[in-house]
């Protein structure tokens, strides 16, 4: 009876405080980096997110190189609460791994998912909800573009899910197969002059002998509200793989439902080195309606 009675507690606590998520008038995409929002795209959006990148490795140590392409991919929808939203998102590749350590260079061509995961996010803490008591000051530039403390303070939301990976995967460890789960944690500062910045820390492929910690750091900077521009810091480390990617490009928002963007991709080191190409777009199905809260 007592646990019954704490979840209809929590399940009053959610729906009550649903009402102070932010949807937005204009898409919110998670490109074209690879780090994931605080925030939802809201009740009753459907979003798509699509991209194509080039794949260029060298391995010097072990004389190989590996050239391809690959498309990535994310549907997400927000359902029940304006803080939660259900994703599904993946990353195919398709290349040609070459060595040349012989006098003839041997082929091996390969395809596969990198990564397929689908899972739920849920935004559990604000600090935007009540942003509309911040209005501009009509008479002061200045108290515009001054810093605010209060922006140190970020949003913060959870993502639970589950990876599958198909046996025999090139781009897994041999012991990597079938569903594992993936936690995520996700937080958001928007500040003053049009910067926001996203701090992603992720546990992936829980339960395997070759599980993987993630961290990525994205720092984002609209000039005007149609063109952004970004940097991105992207840390892997398990006993499979491990590197450091460094991202830089833009996006240009086409209308208040359509986003297209560009950006490259390079590490700093030679086990393997890699630099790739990616463009994108991303476009939502936006049949959002604002609660009726009678007081």
């Amino acid at each position: 009876m007592q646990t019954l009675k704490s979840f209809f507690i929590l399940l009053i606590y959610l729906v009550s405080n649903a009402v102070f998520a932010q949807y937005t008038e204009v898409i919110n995409s998670n490109r074209p980096g690879v780090s994931e929002s605080a925030f939802s795209v809201g009740t009753g959006v459907v979003q798509f997110e699509l991209g194509g990148f080039t794949v260029k490795e060298e391995h010097t140590p072990l004389q190989y190189d590996v050239s391809g392409f690959g498309v990535d991919f994310a549907v997400r929808y927000g359902v029940l609460w304006e803080q939660l939203e259900f994703q599904l998102d993946g990353v195919y590749q398709n290349d040609t791994q070459t060595f040349n350590a012989g006098q003839i260079p041997i082929e091996n061509p390969r395809s596969n998912f990198r990564n397929f995961t689908l899972g739920a996010k849920y935004l559990i803490y604000d600090p935007y909800k009540n942003a509309e008591d911040e209005k501009p000051n009509l008479y002061s530039y200045r108290a515009n573009r001054k810093f605010k403390w209060k922006s140190l303070i970020p949003a913060v939301s959870v993502f639970v899910g589950a990876n599958y990976d198909a046996s025999n995967n090139p781009y897994t460890a041999p012991d990597v197969e079938g569903f594992s789960p993936k936690v995520m944690i996700a937080t958001q500062n928007n500040f003053n002059g049009g910067w926001v910045f996203v701090m992603n820390l992720i546990k992936d492929r829980i339960g395997s002998d070759f599980s993987e910690f993630q961290y990525v750091f994205t720092l984002t900077h609209s000039f005007t509200p149609q063109w952004v521009v970004f940097g991105e810091a992207q840390g892997i480390n398990s006993d499979f793989y491990a590197d450091n990617i460094f991202r830089f490009g833009g996006a240009y928002l086409w209308s208040k439902d359509f986003q297209l963007d560009a950006n490259i991709a390079f590490n700093t080191k030679d086990t393997p080195s890699v630099f790739n190409i990616a463009f994108g777009a991303s476009y939502r199905l936006d049949f959002h309606q604002d609660k009726n809260i009678s007081n």
